[in-house]
């Protein structure tokens, strides 16, 4: 075992290692971005001594516990017979525990696992109460005779620039051009014929950004014709506008946020919302109708509300996702899956791919012309629908995932080594090793592997790169790691379905592009290295 330790160091330490990696090194980015993707790596190995529900170390009665490396049950510390997994900080928080004052806990720095959901009670501001103005669209209604007058109205001021009470006897066709169709469609109503539904898009005449929406329901012939037509009026704006939010602590007459609209409420309206904000605690949630400058809103008034996704706070700086987990944990423990997942799968496609390269290449012949056959038919087969397949049957976990993805990923780099074999083999100290009685498996392995590796170092990072980023995807269309896995994938994926968290496609997309950048860095470097002519060029 020494011997061959001391052989290996000897391979590392020759004149031909030393010069690739002073080549490596050379090219700085490819340098900086190894240490980076390294650092990276160990940092995410340490996860649970970072983000952890269960405290390093604690004190209880005298005894030390350490939770991050074993495991108690609940009844260590609270000796109520049940052997559950505690939850640390209620038992931090429990009389039981404080009554002593040599007990105590040191938690992580940062004290929350990627599978543990926050208290939403924990975020919230009791003393924020929130006032949402929500715009709601205009509708009204009017009847108007045979020569376009209005004969009767329901909340229909605001379409004509007066008074509820003044729409009355005002004639229509003053405030809007009634194209054909329409007029053709009142006709048929006051004929007391069959007429279709019909809607029309109208823009006035005196205000020519303003936009109704005209609309008039399916009429049936009656017993008597009717002497007027109903039509429904709507702002056909695409948009009623956004939904203004106003928050107040409590017992203050101005609102923390939002005191540019609060001064367009006249004084009643004012009034009428501080009444309600002393309302607050007795009636968690009120409603109520508020016109402004022309504009109806429905006003609620209820206490500060905690939603996920929630964005980044002084404890969770990363935010948190839909189910209340902290980002930062699961980008953390995301990240020692993500290389984890890629450097064995790299690995394993590499060994495969190794091996069947190296069979073809070195026999050659029918085995070779068999091989390939084979690989290409193999390489047909549709890896979703296998990898879809093969999850229903056996369910969804990081070994199969694995194995599925091994079994596909290796033909590539089969055909380098297939090649570079078939190159090797004719050399003389292969026939050498040939006339001295070795075996083929030893003159494959001793051999001519050694000579044949320069594909395997120089694919392997952007290797690294594609199994990185095939997860991710996975993941992203759910066919990845079973959840509650941390995945920067799923985190992606919980963006498309909350598109205003910013934060669940920030964090996770930087955190990809700086691993796969790294990689593709380092990948450039070890080109460099390997590539016996690094400064010739074409002229």
């Amino acid at each position: 075992m020494t011997s061959r330790i001391t052989s290996f160091i000897q391979r590392l330490a020759n004149p031909v290692t030393l010069k690739r990696l002073r080549r490596f090194r050379r090219r700085k980015r490819a340098w900086i971005a190894l240490w980076v993707l390294l650092g990276l790596y160990a940092f995410s190995l340490c996860a649970e001594l970072i983000c952890n529900d269960n405290p390093l170390y604690v004190k209880y009665n005298g005894r030390r516990y350490f939770p991050v490396f074993a495991f108690y049950p609940e009844d260590t510390f609270l000796h109520h017979g049940k052997h559950t997994r505690p939850d640390y900080k209620a038992i931090h928080a429990s009389p039981t525990f404080q009554e002593h004052p040599g007990n105590y806990m040191i938690f992580t720095p940062v004290p929350f696992g990627p599978l543990s959901s926050v208290d939403p009670a924990s975020l919230r501001d009791e003393d924020i109460i929130d006032v949402t103005f929500v715009p709601q669209p205009n509708v009204g209604n009017i009847n108007i005779l045979s020569d376009y007058t209005v004969s009767r109205q329901t909340d229909s001021g605001y379409f004509f620039g007066c008074g509820n009470d003044e729409v009355t006897g005002r004639a229509v066709e003053e405030y809007w051009a009634f194209p054909p169709e329409l007029k053709e469609a009142i006709a048929l109503r006051l004929a007391n014929r069959e007429a279709p539904p019909y809607t029309a898009i109208l823009r006035g005449r005196r205000d020519a950004d303003q936009q109704t929406e005209m609309s008039l329901t399916r009429f049936s012939a009656r017993s008597r014709p009717p002497q007027s037509v109903r039509i429904t009026l709507r702002d056909a704006h695409e948009q009623t506008g956004k939904k203004i939010k106003l928050s107040f602590v409590q017992g203050a007459e101005k609102p923390v946020h939002g005191q540019a609209f609060w001064e367009t409420l006249s004084t009643a309206q004012q009034t009428t919302v501080r009444e309600r904000l002393a309302q607050a605690e007795s009636l968690p949630a009120q409603t109520l109708p508020m016109t402004i400058r022309d504009k109806n809103y429905q006003v609620r008034i209820e206490p500060d509300t905690v939603q996920f996704p929630h964005p980044p706070v002084k404890r969770h700086f990363m935010g948190l996702d839909n189910a209340g987990r902290d980002v930062f944990a699961r980008m953390l423990y995301g990240l020692r899956i993500s290389l984890s997942f890629g450097l064995l799968l790299v690995a394993f496609s590499m060994t495969l791919g190794i091996v069947a390269g190296a069979i073809q290449g070195y026999f050659g012949g029918r085995v070779d012309i068999l091989s390939q056959r084979l690989i290409e038919i193999w390489s047909a087969l549709p890896f979703l629908y296998i990898m879809i397949l093969m999850g229903s049957i056996y369910g969804r976990r990081f070994g199969l995932l694995l194995f599925c993805y091994g079994i596909f990923n290796w033909i590539g780099i089969s055909y380098y080594m297939r090649a570079e074999f078939l190159r090797l083999r004719r050399q003389p100290f292969v026939d050498a090793a040939k006339c001295m009685g070795l075996p083929s498996w030893k003159i494959m392995g001793k051999h001519i592997l050694p000579n044949a590796l320069t594909p395997v170092i120089t694919f392997f990072p952007f290797s690294l790169v594609g199994a990185i980023g095939s997860l991710a995807a996975l993941d992203y269309l759910g066919f990845g790691l079973p959840p509650p896995t941390p995945s920067w994938g799923e985190l992606l994926h919980q963006a498309q379905m909350f598109r205003w968290a910013w934060w669940l496609i920030l964090y996770p997309a930087l955190g990809l592009f700086a691993v796969m950048l790294s990689g593709v860095f380092i990948g450039e470097g070890v080109r460099d290295a390997f590539d016996p002519r690094p400064f010739s060029r074409m002229e």
